[in-house]
Parts: structure tokens; sequence; C-alpha cells
């Protein structure tokens, strides 16, 4: 039986509290945190409705390493989940090293003041997590996180060589506003803006922002969909660590409206997108920042989204020497999400993999000192998790739709 510190209480954060608490045979006890200790608050309210569950509520600025280090004193946690904010990835892991407590996150490192996400710094902490004897997951979200594993398991029981892998992300979903985004409008914002790339015979090729696209056909009822290319923080470590089985090529693929993103541009267009301050009536201000406060809060989303979310991998390469496609993904329903624990399914899949890995590491069957990729670790044992927890997954060698696929992302 297992303590686990959860840090960060909007949508993410409360699916990771409910399915925990959902979890009594694993998680005895859990201490939600947050800078906002009444949103803690509503989630246990919840907790306690649905589960008959009392969980630990504590207010926290995730920024101070030494509020962090005393709380986690204090509530002496197996594992911290990092569900805040990515600015705050490093003074968390610093947290954790100072009490030599496990950590593991869904989203990698970003600085306040650069619209750039990237692995370095948080692999910085393998030698001192090692030495420290601790273990740090990163990445255990759905993308990143479920993807990552997903093609942990194509190469394991699909193929010999992996020769391309396509991520597509599709969030067929209907919240009925105008404009919003499905998580932290802020993180959000900032990831679609950035130039795209892709990985490709051993460099990364930079694109213009959504200036690569396709149409394809999902299943579920889902229908045509437009998806862009992005650059998305997994191709980092699953570049590296898929080089030597074959791989040529690794492309994010992600579907958005055309309302979503003419709001988008005409925000950019006006400003308000800009991550450097501006001086507004004597005191500086970040217009993204700004923005985010307007904006719905995703943790809001949840009684309104309507439809469903595709997200998979699609796999190329070879077998017993014959070429191969592959695409294995789920689909998740938003109203069914709401109805299990009041969150749309952007939080949803992001908040199971999330407690599935904390649950693999504090029962050892994901252990050793150091800091991981999800792809790093046996695939097998968090894919029989997450059918139980709510994300069943399938996959398919002849589907017509993936035949079209294919022809539609060799296009150009």
């Amino acid at each position: 039986m297992a303590r686990v510190l959860i840090i960060g209480a909007g949508g993410v954060g409360s699916v990771v509290a409910h399915k925990c608490a959902q979890a009594r045979e694993v998680f005895a006890d859990i201490c939600l945190a947050s800078r906002t200790v009444a949103k803690c608050g509503a989630v246990r309210a919840s907790i306690r409705e649905r589960y008959r569950r009392n969980i630990g509520v504590a207010a926290l600025d995730a920024d101070k390493p030494r509020e962090t280090v005393r709380l986690i004193r204090e509530f002496r946690p197996d594992v911290v989940i990092n569900v805040a904010l990515p600015y705050q990835d490093l003074a968390i892991m610093d947290a954790c090293l100072i009490t030599g407590v496990d950590y593991l996150d869904t989203a990698n490192y970003e600085p306040r003041d650069q619209a750039r996400f990237e692995y370095k710094w948080q692999w910085a902490y393998k030698k001192r997590f090692r030495e420290r004897g601790i273990m740090a997951l990163l990445g255990s979200g759905f993308d990143p996180g479920v993807t990552n594993v997903f093609c942990a398991h194509a190469l394991k029981h699909r193929f010999d060589e992996i020769a391309s892998v396509d991520i597509i992300d599709c969030n067929a979903g209907d919240h009925g506003h105008p404009f919003a985004t499905n998580f932290n409008p802020e993180i959000n914002i900032r990831e679609v803006t950035q130039k795209g790339r892709y990985w490709e015979r051993g460099r990364w090729v930079t694109v213009a922002p959504m200036s690569m696209s396709r149409e394809l056909g999902f299943p579920a009822g889902i229908g045509v969909k437009r998806v862009y290319l992005l650059y998305h923080e997994e191709m980092e470590s699953l570049s590296r660590n898929l080089a030597s089985f074959g791989l040529k090529r690794m492309r994010f693929w992600m579907t958005f409206s055309e309302r979503y993103l003419t709001y988008l541009k005409v925000l950019q267009d006006v400003g308000m997108t800009k991550i450097e301050p501006v001086m507004y009536e004597g005191r500086a201000i970040v217009p993204l920042q700004f923005l985010k406060a307007v904006l719905p809060d995703p943790g809001s989303l949840g009684k309104t989204t309507r439809g469903k979310t595709c997200i998979g991998c699609l796999v190329r390469g070879k077998k017993g020497g014959r070429d191969r496609a592959y695409y294995i993904y789920n689909i998740c329903d938003h109203e069914a999400c709401y109805q299990e624990v009041g969150s749309q399914a952007i939080s949803y899949t992001t908040g199971v993999p999330a407690m599935i890995g904390a649950m693999l590491m504090v029962t050892g069957k994901w252990k050793r000192p150091g800091v991981f990729n999800m792809e790093e670790f046996d695939p097998d044992p968090f894919m029989a998790l997450l059918g139980k927890y709510g994300l069943p997954w399938k996959e398919t060698m002849a589907a017509k739709f993936t035949e079209q696929w294919v022809k539609a992302l060799e296009r150009g």
C-alpha cells in the first residue's frame, strides 16, 4: 500500500486523484496539493461522494522547492505525481532529490520566458537521481506517454524493424464555446504556435507553423478531419530510442477546426499570444497569461463537451522480412469521462496514464534509479492496465482507413 502526493488540481490533477482513489488496493493515502486549495477541496468532495474515500489537501506553491520539501516531509509519499505547470518540473524534481522520493510527470519542462520545450533539462538529472537511488518517470500522460508505450509494444510484439511512426491525435469533441483550449490555455497556445518539426534520417526538419496538413477519415463515427503537423515532445525520446531499430522518420499530427485556427490567428495578429511582458497601467503583464485568465477553464468544459477522441500510432516497418503497416489506438468518449470522474476526455486520457505509471512504480513493476521515458520499460504491464482503468486500446493491420492514411500521409 502506497502514499501518493499529487501536485496540481486542474483538470488532469482531478482525474489523477479520482483514479488513484479508485485503486484502493494500491494507493492507501492520497494528498492533493495546489496553489488554489479551493480546487483541491472540490476534488476531495467529489471523491467522497463517488467513492466514500477521504483524501488530504494542501496549499502549495510548487515554484518554491522549500514548500514542496516541507509538504513531502509532512506527508511522506512514496511517489510525487506532478501535474502542475511544465515550468515547475525542475523545482519539483529538486524537492524529490532533497527528500529521496520518486517523481512522475506528464509533460516535459519548458522555461517561462521561451516557447520551447525539450527533455535536455530533465535528462540532466539522470546521474543525480541514479546516485540518490530514486526514479523519475517523464511524460506519463497520453501523448507523450501512452503513445511511447504503444511504440514499445509495437516493437516488442509486431515488428523486427520500425521504419516510420506517425503519431495522430484527433479530438472530435465540441465544448460549445466560440474559442477554448482543452488543456491549460497558456501551454496549449505556446505549443501550437511554434514552428513544426519532424525527425527524418537522423535530423530535425523545421517547417512553418500549421504549414503541413492532411485529411484523414477516422473510425468510430468520427469521420474526416484535417490534421496538422506539430512538434511534440515524445518524438525527442522516441527518435533516440528507436533509431537502432531502423527508424527513418517520425512525425506528430493533431486535428484543429477551422474555427479554432481562425480565432488563434486573430489573437496572434493582435499580440494576445505573446509571452514577452508589456506595460499596462504602470505594471508589466504577459498577454498570453491575461488571455488565459479570460478563456474558459479547461477543467470546466466536461459538462458541455460532446464527441470522441482518437489518439494512436501508425507504425510502418518489417516483420519476418515483410513490409507491415500497423495502427494502435484508443477511442475515448467525452461524455463517458464526465459521467465517471467529472472531466472531459483530454484530461481523462492524460490523468489515467499518470496514475498507471505511478502504480507501476510503487508496485515495483517499473522501478530502477535514474530518469526515464516511458518506452524504456516493458510495455506489457502498462498495456494490461490501460483497459482496466478506462482506456481500452485497439490494433489493426488490415483496416481500410489505415490504408487510406498511408497514402494521404505520403502525399507531398
